[in-house]
């Protein structure tokens, strides 16, 4: 009986988490690394989500780079060919949803933007360590990195990733290259 009750309270305490057990987006980001599935908050996030899914459906992250990579903080990709030219965000910037309650902690995905509050476009990254000073309360700028998905496999692709040696200005030496983002059904 306690350890039912026990299970009982855990899958409880699960369902509260943000994104757990709700119908949020599952993508798989193929890289030349590896493979990682993450859960999108589109319940806590929903301007972010649907901007980043629009990208994903355009194919648009297809043949895009990591191209900036810090072993200690996160590993930022989705707007750079290999040739370190930028793609460019084809939709305007959208509203940043920092506001969301999320937080920049490791294994979460969150957009890059400029230093202008509302610029995100197509760029992302996935924090490789708690990075609270992120978060709108505790940011510098008092506005924060909206944090819109979570990984949920391959974490150990992305330290993979955050592990490559970097040169000049925390580009890789080597192409890590996102293959693909797909939604999965």
């Amino acid at each position: 009986m306690r350890r039912v009750l026990g299970l009982l309270l855990l899958l409880a305490a699960a369902l509260a988490l943000p994104g757990c057990g709700a119908d949020n987006p599952l993508v798989v980001i193929e890289t030349s690394m590896g493979t990682i599935k993450a859960e999108l908050y589109e319940d806590k996030a929903p301007v972010t989500v649907k901007n980043f899914l629009k990208y994903v459906a355009d194919k648009h992250y297809d043949g895009t780079i990591f191209h900036r990579v810090i072993p200690t903080f996160m590993i930022q990709g989705g707007g750079m060919t290999p040739e370190l030219k930028e793609k460019g965000g084809q939709y305007p910037p959208i509203k940043n949803e920092s506001y969301n309650g999320l937080s920049n902690k490791r294994g979460t995905l969150a957009m890059a933007r400029t230093s202008k509050a509302d610029s995100a476009t197509d760029q992302f990254f996935i924090n490789v360590k708690d990075n609270l000073f992120l978060d709108r309360a505790q940011s510098q700028d008092s506005v924060g990195y909206c944090v819109f998905g979570q990984v949920t496999e391959g974490m150990d692709v992305a330290d993979k990733i955050r592990n490559v040696p970097t040169s000049k200005g925390d580009v890789p030496e080597e192409t890590v290259l996102i293959k693909s983002i797909r939604r999965l059904q």
